[in-house]
C-alpha cells in the first residue's frame, strides 16, 4: 500500500472538463483507472486550468456552451493546440445542432454522442490514443527499438529518464528512483566510456520542454515551472549551457519530435554499441521484449 507522499509509478493523466452535474459523475465513472477528471464551473477556469496544471485533454458539454463561451473555447484550441478539446453530447436541445456546427468552426474536431453506452467507450478510446501520443511514450518507443537486445537495466535507466524525468532534477533524484547508489551509477557510466548520465537527463527534460512549448498558451515561466526548474532563469541558463540558445530560440527551433530526434543523434545512436551491452544497474543480463507501456 503507497504512502501519503507515495506517488503512483504511472499515475493517470488529469484532464479538465466543463460539464452539467450530471456528466460530471458519468465522465467520472467512465474514467476509473483512465483518467482523472478536474471538473471546472466556467471556460475561463479551464483556460486557466490549462495554464497552470497541464492537462492531457479538455472535455466541454455542448449544453454548457452558448454564445458568450464560444470565443473562450476557440481559445482554448488556439493556445493549447496538442491538448485535444472533446465535445460531448449527453441530451438533445433546440440549440444543439447549431452549437456543434459553430464548435466545429472554433477548432473542436471530435464530438462524442454519450446518449447510448457505446458513446461513453468512444470517450475512452478517444482519450487513450491521444494519452498514447505523449511525448515520453514516444521517446520510449524508440529507445525501445534502438537498444531492443540491450540488458533490463539499460532499459530502465531510459524508461526513468522520460517516466520522471519531468520532475526529477538531479542524479541523486534520479539514481533514487533507479535504487543504485548515485556514485556507482556514475562509475558505471564513465568505466563503459558513454556520456554522463546528467546529460542523459538533462536532455530528457529539454525534449519534455520542447513538448509543452508546442502550446503556445504555455510561457517560459510556466514551463519552467512544470519541469521544476528553481526560475525561469535557472531553465535559460540549463538551455544556454545544453544548447547555447535562449529560450525563445528553443521554442522556435524544437518542437517535442525535433528535440527526440537530436537526444537520439547525440546520446544513443553515436553510443549504440556499448549501450546494447550496457547495464547501468547490475541487474540483469539482458532483457527479452522491453515492456513501456503503463
Amino acid at each position: 500500500m503507497r504512502t501519503a507522499n507515495q506517488q503512483d509509478p504511472f499515475p493517470v493523466p488529469r484532464i479538465t472538463t466543463v460539464l452539467t452535474p450530471d456528466e460530471r459523475l458519468r465522465v467520472d465513472a467512465a474514467g476509473q483507472g483512465i483518467y482523472r477528471a478536474c471538473h471546472r464551473d466556467t471556460l475561463n477556469d479551464a483556460l486557466r486550468d490549462l495554464r497552470d496544471n497541464r492537462a492531457a485533454a479538455v472535455i466541454v458539454s455542448i449544453a454548457r456552451c452558448d454564445a458568450n463561451d464560444l470565443p473562450r473555447v476557440a481559445r482554448v484550441v488556439r493556445e493549447f493546440p496538442r491538448v485535444p478539446a472533446v465535445a460531448l453530447l449527453s441530451n438533445l436541445s433546440p440549440q444543439t445542432a447549431q452549437t456543434v456546427l459553430v464548435l466545429g468552426r472554433c477548432g473542436v474536431r471530435t464530438l462524442v454522442d454519450v446518449r447510448e453506452p457505446r458513446g461513453w467507450q468512444q470517450l475512452r478510446s478517444v482519450l487513450l490514443h491521444d494519452q498514447a501520443t505523449e511525448i515520453h511514450r514516444v521517446a520510449l518507443a524508440r529507445v525501445a527499438e534502438d537498444l531492443s537486445d540491450a540488458p533490463e537495466g539499460c532499459h530502465r535507466f531510459f524508461r526513468a529518464l522520460f517516466e520522471e524525468g519531468s520532475n526529477t532534477r538531479t542524479i541523486m533524484e534520479l539514481a533514487s528512483v533507479l535504487g543504485v547508489i548515485p556514485s556507482t551509477l556514475m562509475s558505471r557510466f564513465v568505466r563503459a566510456n558513454l556520456p554522463a548520465p546528467k546529460f542523459y537527463l538533462s536532455m530528457a527534460r529539454l525534449v519534455c520542454a520542447a513538448r509543452l512549448f508546442e502550446n503556445p498558451g504555455l510561457s517560459v515561466t510556466l514551463v519552467a515551472n512544470e519541469l521544476d526548474y528553481s526560475s525561469p532563469q535557472a531553465f535559460g541558463r540549463h538551455l544556454r549551457q545544453m544548447l547555447q540558445l535562449t529560450a525563445l530560440e528553443f521554442r522556435d527551433q524544437y518542437d517535442g519530435e525535433g528535440m527526440l530526434q537530436r537526444f537520439r543523434d547525440e546520446l544513443i545512436l553515436p553510443h549504440i554499441s556499448r549501450l546494447r551491452d550496457f547495464d547501468p544497474l547490475g541487474i540483469s543480463p539482458r532483457a527479452a521484449t522491453p515492456a513501456y507501456e503503463a
